[in-house]
C-alpha cells in the first residue's frame, strides 16, 4: 500500500467512476484500475462493487474510507512542513480550519491545490470559527474554513461552499436506534452533549434554535469544542448529540446516526473566509478551487448546495 493508491482510492470514491477518477488524476484508466486492484490485494478484500451503473463502496471500503481521508489530509500537512523547511519555495498560505473540514473538504481540495500551485507553502492550523475569524482580522491567517453563517459581526468576507444537514448521533443500542428517522421532539428528555458556549458558538446556536422550535431546551450534561469530540462522548454512552451528517460517513465507531424530522431548518454549512482585500492572492486561488471543485454525490459526501443563509440569521 502506498500514498498514490490511497489518492486513487479517494478519487474513485468521490467521482463514483474509474473514468472520471482517471480524468481528475490526469492518468489513463488502466493504470488506475491496476492500482486499485493492488490495493485490494494488499488489504485482502474488495473495496468497490463494480457494475454498469458505476461503482459503490463495499463494507471493507467504507471501513477504510475515513482513515484514508485522514491519511491524505495529514500527508499534505507533512509535505507542507518539508517544503517550508527547504525555504525559497514562493508564497505561504496560512489556513485555519474547523475540524469538520477534515472529513471531506480538505482531503478533496488540498492535493489539487498543491498540484496546481506547487510553490505555495501551506500552513494549516485547526481552530474554532470564532478563533479563526479573530486570527483573520489580526492578520495571523490568510484564509479560514469555518462554520456558516456566523453568529458574530465580522469584517471578514465569508462565502458558503459546502452544505450539510444535522443528524442525531446516538449510542449503540439506544432505543431510538430502532427507528430509521427520529423526530426532534423525541429527544426532549435526552441528555445532550453540546457544542461549547465559548468556543463553538455557531453550531451551538443552531442546535439550541432547532430544539427550542421543537418545544424544548436541551438538557446539556457535557460540552465539547470539536464535532469529533462530541461523537466520541456519544460513543461512551453519556448522551446524544446533533452533528453534521458528513461526520457519519464511513464511521466504524459504536455510534448510530439517524436523520431527524424538524420544523426548523437542519441545514449547516462550511464557509470560506478571507479579507476582502485578498483578491489575487494564494487565498483567493484556494477559494476559487473550492468553488470549482464541489463535493460529489455518493457514499463519501452527504453535502449539496442550497440557497445561502443570510449572515446573522442565527
Amino acid at each position: 500500500m502506498n500514498f498514490r493508491q490511497i489518492t486513487q482510492f479517494l478519487a474513485v470514491v468521490e467521482t463514483q467512476s474509474f473514468r472520471k477518477a482517471a480524468e481528475r488524476l490526469h492518468i489513463a484508466q488502466p493504470p488506475l484500475s491496476t492500482g486499485i486492484r493492488r490495493l485490494e490485494a494488499d488489504l485482502g478484500a474488495p473495496l468497490f462493487e463494480r457494475s454498469k451503473r458505476g461503482v459503490r463502496l463495499t463494507d471493507a471500503g467504507r471501513i477504510i474510507l475515513v482513515d484514508a481521508q485522514q491519511i491524505a489530509f495529514h500527508a499534505e500537512q507533512l509535505r507542507s512542513a518539508v517544503v517550508a523547511l527547504r525555504n525559497g519555495v514562493g508564497g505561504r498560505l496560512r489556513i485555519g480550519f474547523v475540524g469538520s473540514a477534515t472529513y471531506a473538504m480538505l482531503p478533496r481540495v488540498l492535493p489539487l491545490f498543491r498540484e496546481r500551485y506547487p510553490n505555495v507553502v501551506l500552513d494549516l492550523r485547526e481552530g474554532t470559527t470564532t478563533q479563526i475569524l479573530r486570527d483573520l482580522e489580526a492578520g495571523a491567517l490568510d484564509l479560514g474554513l469555518v462554520r456558516y453563517p456566523v453568529a458574530e459581526t465580522t469584517p471578514i468576507e465569508i462565502r458558503p461552499v459546502e452544505w450539510d444537514r444535522l443528524v442525531v448521533a446516538l449510542p449503540m443500542h439506544h432505543p431510538l436506534t430502532r427507528r430509521k428517522r427520529v423526530a426532534l421532539s423525541d429527544l426532549a428528555n435526552e441528555a445532550f452533549i453540546m457544542y461549547s458556549a465559548s468556543s463553538a458558538v455557531n453550531l451551538r446556536a443552531q442546535v439550541m434554535l432547532v430544539c427550542q422550535t421543537a418545544g424544548f431546551t436541551p438538557r446539556v450534561t457535557q460540552e465539547a469544542v470539536q464535532v469529533q469530540t462530541l461523537v466520541s462522548l456519544v460513543e461512551s454512552g453519556i448522551g446524544v448529540a446533533l452533528v453534521p451528517a458528513a461526520c457519519s460517513t464511513g464511521s466504524t465507531r459504536r455510534v448510530e446516526f439517524r436523520d431527524v424530522s424538524s420544523e426548523a431548518s437542519l441545514a449547516v454549512a462550511l464557509g470560506v473566509a478571507m479579507q476582502p482585500s485578498a483578491d489575487g492572492s494564494a487565498a483567493q486561488r484556494f477559494r476559487q478551487m473550492l468553488e470549482e471543485n464541489p463535493p460529489q454525490n455518493g457514499d463519501t459526501v452527504l453535502l449539496r448546495r442550497r440557497k445561502p443563509v443570510p449572515r446573522g440569521s442565527l
